[in-house]
């Protein structure tokens, strides 16, 4: 067989692919044993092939010019339809780097993707799940450097959210809609509550993920995050924000979904407010998911309806 696609051989396709997600040609070189002059070269000539830049060199690595996001979005289509017909009729193994994950700071997202990954079965592989800010999941999904985010939207963001997606060309499915929960220690009075007003939270300081930059009201990861409170901590990361309601009796609003194995020593208590959170996923509009990344959808989905929520996709 000729590999070989308008003057673009499969191999400089494969190149680009792995440039584009260690966005190193020295990695990516590195990653596939290629001498990195070899794999420079090739970029080169790719480029010159197509006739367009489609990387962006510096000192720090390379990032997609706008057509080089584009000409990536058929590049993997390539690569990933000639692995198939390798595994099916050559007997070759899967490839390595199987899926990448932008979301929310959920634990039922790492509840599915631990679960993906034991039922994977391959002796080598490599996934990526990145929790992070609200800008950078959609950052993520459009570069490609994930293939599919989770995050939330509601009433107040919607628009906001939805304008951004379709700025990027990317689409959100909706996989449920959870009633709005706080997350406290188990120690904190209120954890014994059937449920928590506002007025139970007032003197109680509230925890949210930091936006960075984008650190708009649109961009939370909470909902009401418009609301004033006199004690407020923002956090990167899952970890310390559970820290710090177990250390400061602080909370945080989320779905209510929460591992034991996760997400020790917290409880979720109902918050009695007239909202709702809708949980979805969000990829390209003109590109379907992989069956890897199905499997991982449907591990999230089973990861819900055994907490109780019911599905909406």
């Amino acid at each position: 067989m000729t590999r070989r696609s308008n003057g673009v051989t499969l191999q400089q396709l494969h190149y680009f692919v792995e440039v584009a997600a260690e966005r190193s040609i020295s990695a990516a070189a590195d990653m596939l044993f290629v001498a990195q002059p070899t794999m420079s070269a090739a970029m080169k000539d790719l480029e010159t092939r197509v006739g367009r830049a489609l990387l962006v060199r510096s000192a720090r690595g390379v990032s997609l010019t706008t057509d080089g996001t584009e000409f990536l979005r058929y590049a993997k289509q390539v690569v990933e339809q000639v692995e198939l017909l390798e595994q099916r009729y050559l007997g070759r193994p899967p490839s390595r780097r199987l899926l990448g994950v932008s979301a929310q700071h959920y634990s039922f997202a790492v509840d599915a993707f631990v679960r993906m990954v034991k039922g994977t079965g391959a002796a080598e592989y490599e996934f990526s799940l990145r929790e992070t800010r609200t800008w950078d999941i959609i950052e993520d999904v459009r570069t490609l450097r994930s293939e599919l985010g989770l995050l939330y939207r509601n009433e107040f963001n919607r628009n906001v959210i939805d304008k951004l997606l379709r700025e990027s060309g990317l689409a959100f499915h909706t996989l449920f809609l959870a009633e709005p929960h706080i997350f406290v220690s188990r120690r904190n009075p209120l954890a014994s509550k059937a449920r928590a007003t506002l007025d139970d939270l007032a003197g109680l300081p509230r925890l949210t993920f930091d936006q960075g930059a984008n650190n708009s009201f649109y961009f939370a990861e909470e909902i009401l995050s418009t609301l004033s409170s006199k004690q407020e901590i923002r956090v990167s990361d899952r970890a310390t924000i559970f820290n710090l309601m177990i250390g400061l009796d602080g909370y945080t609003i989320s779905t209510g979904i929460i591992s034991d194995d996760l997400d020790p020593g917290i409880v979720a208590v109902p918050l009695d407010v007239d909202e709702r959170i809708e949980i979805g996923w969000i990829g390209h509009s003109a590109i379907p998911l992989t069956a890897q990344a199905q499997r991982y959808l449907d591990e999230v989905r089973a990861v819900v309806a055994e907490a109780g929520v019911e599905l909406l996709g």
